[in-house]
């Protein structure tokens, strides 16, 4: 692999710094996904990364595939028909905890169910933070958001639960920290035929950590590394010691028929 691989796939006629903010953990994803992309040996043209509205959902604006930049909560949709019309191009989804278990929430969960062959990553950092750190589905028990200074008291989605309980084929879970992990999953994810869900954990210093006091970027990546461990180790942890901790690495590795495979059988066994 090239050195500077990551530069290899970003616009060159576009300027840096980036949108994100000083110690935001989106870059970190970001470049696991192109290094997961050049490991598959994927032609960019043959590539296209769909993203929402958000943080996370600003990443086409800087990877030179063929992008779409949609509306919030409808990359899926969108998605789904750039599939239907290209079954033969690798289509990405970039979406940020709100855009995709929030609003885009009812799209989730159908595309899962009919096993759309589409890899999606979800950058979870627990809040809208584009929007003014609004308390987002994943926003955990009792952390803080502008719109639940108190604390948040709804029980937060579990992602990758979603993801398995509604039919994806593959789901996995790392965080800006693990990158080594990160990288490997979204290469897997973009070698299986199917839904596909790798949810990046990552920190968000501007809203979340301000209002949690985790406004350091090393301590928000410190945090995912004292709070995020294997799924192996977890599964062997008594109930009581599993409080505050969080499981990370591959839940679903299946194989099934995708959506896209039944759609062109059916035509062409309904061509005469």
């Amino acid at each position: 692999m090239e050195k500077n691989v990551v530069h290899k796939y970003l616009r060159k006629n576009k300027k840096f710094p980036h949108i994100w903010c000083p110690g935001c953990g989106h870059g970190v994803i970001m470049s696991s996904m192109l290094r997961a992309i050049d490991k598959q040996g994927l032609d960019r043209d043959d590539v296209a990364v769909v993203s929402g509205i958000g943080c996370s959902s600003r990443t086409p604006t800087y990877v030179d595939f063929n992008t779409i930049h949609t509306t919030h909560g409808r990359a899926l949709a969108f998605a789904t028909g750039l599939k239907l019309a290209k079954p033969d191009m690798t289509v990405i989804v970039v979406m940020g905890d709100g855009d995709a278990v929030g609003i885009g929430g009812n799209h989730f969960i159908h595309a899962a169910r009919r096993n759309m062959d589409l890899k999606v990553i979800v950058y979870n950092n627990n809040i809208y933070g584009m929007t003014g750190g609004q308390a987002s589905p994943t926003t955990p028990s009792g952390k803080k958001a502008t719109t639940a200074r108190y604390g948040n008291i709804e029980r937060s989605f579990d992602i990758c639960e979603l993801a398995k309980a509604t039919g994806a084929v593959y789901v996995a879970r790392s965080t800006s920290y693990h990158v080594q992990a990160l990288e490997k999953y979204i290469h897997r994810s973009l070698s299986k035929k199917g839904f596909t869900v790798v949810e990046a954990m990552t920190h968000c210093p501007t809203t979340y950590g301000r209002l949690n006091k985790i406004k350091e970027p090393v301590a928000g990546m410190i945090y995912q590394k004292d709070h995020f461990i294997m799924k192996a180790a977890w599964d062997k942890l008594p109930e009581e010691k599993r409080e505050g901790k969080f499981p990370m690495g591959e839940f679903v590795d299946i194989e099934k028929t995708d959506f896209v495979s039944k759609y062109l059988r059916l035509i062409e066994a309904n061509k005469e």
